[in-house]
């Protein structure tokens, strides 16, 4: 099978690091199709840089299902355009931040997210409610970091996140972590190690979810709300 890893900004290092943490945990026999966003904004850092990264998006996921990609990961944890990909699409689509969650209540009681930056929290508190995790998620946290700062800051980023992962296992009572987004990707085992808390990548388990609903023959449902959208004379 292959699976298409759209990250919706136009980041392609971004981009990278997704795809290699994807690939690392495919299966035998699945393909990882990677592809950045075209024209949108370098980072998804609100409901504007969201809204303006959806028009391509979903022209993608309808490109690479054309050309035999069964099931989509959107590699951003605010699931931008989650519901209109899944209207366009035939096969699965997977957000990371639905299959973080997903993830973190199926191994933990109760679990924390830390996220870049403030303004992310909001959204992302919208999204835990959206998937039915508020009496698990006890708290979303951030380290005041802009997103394109996990590269270019690495080192100072990987010290922040220590120090948040640790405060949420010690004030939050979190039993696991789930790392608010793609750029994080990369950064799971060594978190875990320094930490002793199970940090959670939503790259990698959407990879996962992604190979068990095709591999249980499920594809989108085309009943109702996620009909194709209807031609318009």
């Amino acid at each position: 099978m292959e699976i298409f890893v759209i990250n919706p900004n136009s980041s392609a290092s971004m981009t990278e690091t997704a795809v290699d943490c994807a690939r690392r945990v495919a299966a035998r026999g699945t393909r990882i199709r990677g592809a950045t966003g075209i024209g949108s904004p370098a980072s998804i850092e609100g409901c504007a840089d969201e809204a303006m990264s959806v028009p391509t998006l979903l022209a993608q996921i309808r490109a690479a299902e054309a050309e035999g990609s069964v099931a989509t990961v959107i590699a951003c944890f605010d699931d931008p355009g989650l519901d209109a990909a899944r209207e366009v699409a035939t096969g699965p689509v997977i957000g990371i931040c639905q299959a973080g969650i997903q993830a973190a209540m199926m191994i933990s009681k109760r679990f924390s997210i830390i996220t870049t930056l403030s303004r992310s929290v909001p959204a992302i508190e919208d999204l835990v409610q959206r998937y039915g995790a508020g009496h698990h998620c006890r708290r979303v946290r951030c380290i005041n970091l802009p997103v394109l700062s996990l590269e270019s800051e690495s080192q100072h980023a990987f010290s922040l996140l220590v120090a948040e992962i640790e405060r949420a296992r010690d004030d939050d009572g979190a039993e696991a972590v789930v790392l608010g987004c793609a750029g994080m990707a990369n950064l799971t085992e060594e978190l875990s190690r320094a930490t002793g808390v199970v940090v959670i990548d939503g790259v990698t388990v959407a990879v996962k979810f992604a190979e068990a609903l095709v591999g249980s023959g499920l594809k989108t449902s085309k009943a109702n709300a996620y009909a194709f959208p209807r031609v318009k004379s």
